[in-house]
C-alpha cells in the first residue's frame, strides 16, 4: 500500500512499529492511518519518548545566499541535493538521523531514535567528514556550476 511505502520513508522503523501498533488497536473503518486522531499512544496521549543522550548538530552553507542570488533554481537544486544526498550517505555510514534540511541548514542528531552512548562522537565525526564532503563535492560542481561554486564552506554547529 503507498501509505506503507509513505510512512516508512518519513519515520524511523520503531517509531513506525508503534504507529501502526496503536492504529490497530484501535482501527478506523477505512484502514487509514490517522495522524491526528487522538495523538499516538495510550489514551490518546501523544506518541513521544524522552531522549536524554542526544547530540545535534546544525550544518550551514557559508555563502549559499549570494551564491544562490545569482543562479538558476535548477542550479541551487542541483547543489543542494547533491551535497545533501552525500551527508545523507554519511550520516547513514555513522548512525547520525537526519532530522531535516530547513534551506541551506543541515540538521541531525545522534543518540535517537536509538540510544546510543557514543551520540557525541557519532556526531562529531559525521561533522568532520561533511566539511571534508563540502570541499570535495564543491570542487567537483565548480565545472557545472561556476568557479565560485568552490569557495561555499560549510560552518558546524554542535549541541550536546
Amino acid at each position: 500500500m503507498r501509505q506503507d511505502q509513505i510512512v516508512s520513508n518519513v519515520f524511523p522503523a520503531a517509531i513506525r512499529d508503534r504507529l501502526y501498533e496503536t492504529e490497530q488497536k484501535g482501527s478506523k473503518e477505512d484502514g487509514l492511518f490517522d495522524p491526528l486522531g487522538g495523538g499516538g499512544g495510550a489514551g490518546g496521549a501523544p506518541l513521544a519518548d524522552l531522549f536524554l543522550e542526544t547530540t545535534i548538530v546544525f550544518a550551514d552553507i557559508v555563502g549559499f545566499t549570494a551564491w544562490s542570488s545569482a543562479r538558476e533554481p535548477a542550479e541551487v537544486f542541483i547543489l543542494l541535493e547533491t551535497i545533501y544526498g552525500e551527508f545523507d550517505k554519511r550520516a547513514y555510514r555513522h548512525n547520525v538521523f537526519k532530522v531535516e534540511t530547513v534551506g541551506d541548514c543541515y540538521v541531525a542528531v545522534a543518540g535517537l531514535p536509538e540510544p546510543d552512548k557514543d551520540h557525541a562522537m557519532a556526531v562529531c565525526r559525521f561533522a568532520r567528514d561533511c566539511v571534508q564532503t563540502m570541499t570535495d563535492t564543491t570542487l567537483k560542481l565548480e565545472v557545472s556550476l561556476g568557479p565560485d561554486t568552490s569557495e561555499l564552506d560549510l560552518r558546524v554547529g554542535i549541541h550536546r
